[in-house]
């Protein structure tokens, strides 16, 4: 692996293990066994290291949303996004877990990001008007584009919401299954407009590989 490559890899083991806050040049540079001199001959700043690491992740995100052209989607292609796009998630989760931050602190990124999110909203609305076409489910226009924006708005904010700590306790750390979770709330989202024909499946398919987590039931109340 090229030396630049390893300083990627580690700054992304660190910021997603201790948070990009708490985590140094000199840290990723001590992780690595290498001067602070050698990491800067690759990244003169902490934030060129952030910026290249986000188009790693775009660049995942945008291949795993493109639609097929030669045939119709499934079901199973619908699961297939949502997988792929959480383990996205989790493996760049430090993007998730302090974005304000990020992209405060970096006016390319903030840019960069916020045209990220408008092309992530038209490729889901694109995979809704596949389902759309293929009869999985039934919406209008209007209604399909605000599915797509509150689909996106789940996936951006759902380490906030666990962070947040109504649902952790604050020892406790995020899984990858917890935040598989917000899989389970998209699969809501989607359900009035399932068609006749799939809602059976669709709704199999919800419970039985991303059951709703036991955390993010409500408490009984006495």
């Amino acid at each position: 692996m090229k030396t630049r490559d390893r300083i990627l890899a580690a700054a992304l083991e660190l910021f997603n293990l201790q948070g990009e806050r708490k985590v140094t040049t000199n840290h990723i540079a001590a992780h690595l066994g290498m001067s602070p001199g050698n990491l800067y001959y690759h990244f003169k700043n902490k934030q060129e290291i952030i910026y290249e690491l986000f188009l790693i992740y775009e660049a995942t995100v945008d291949s795993n949303l493109d639609v097929p052209t030669e045939r119709k989607l499934t079901i199973e292609d619908k699961l297939n996004y949502l997988q792929k796009v959480f383990q996205g998630l989790w493996e760049f989760r430090f993007i998730h877990r302090d974005m304000e931050h990020l992209l405060l602190g970096e006016e390319r990124l903030h840019t960069r990001y916020r045209a990220f999110f408008r092309r992530c909203q038209l490729k889901t609305e694109a995979i809704y008007q596949g389902l759309h076409d293929a009869n999985i489910i039934q919406i209008n226009r209007r209604d399909l584009e605000g599915l797509a924006l509150n689909t996106w708005i789940v996936v951006t904010s759902w380490y906030s919401f666990l962070q947040c700590n109504l649902l952790l306790d604050v020892n406790e750390n995020i899984t990858q299954d917890m935040l598989k979770g917000g899989i389970y709330q998209i699969f809501q989202l989607e359900r009035p407009y399932l068609s006749d024909e799939y809602r059976g499946r669709v709704e199999a398919m919800q419970e039985a590989f991303i059951p709703k987590p036991e955390w993010l039931t409500p408490p009984q109340t006495t």
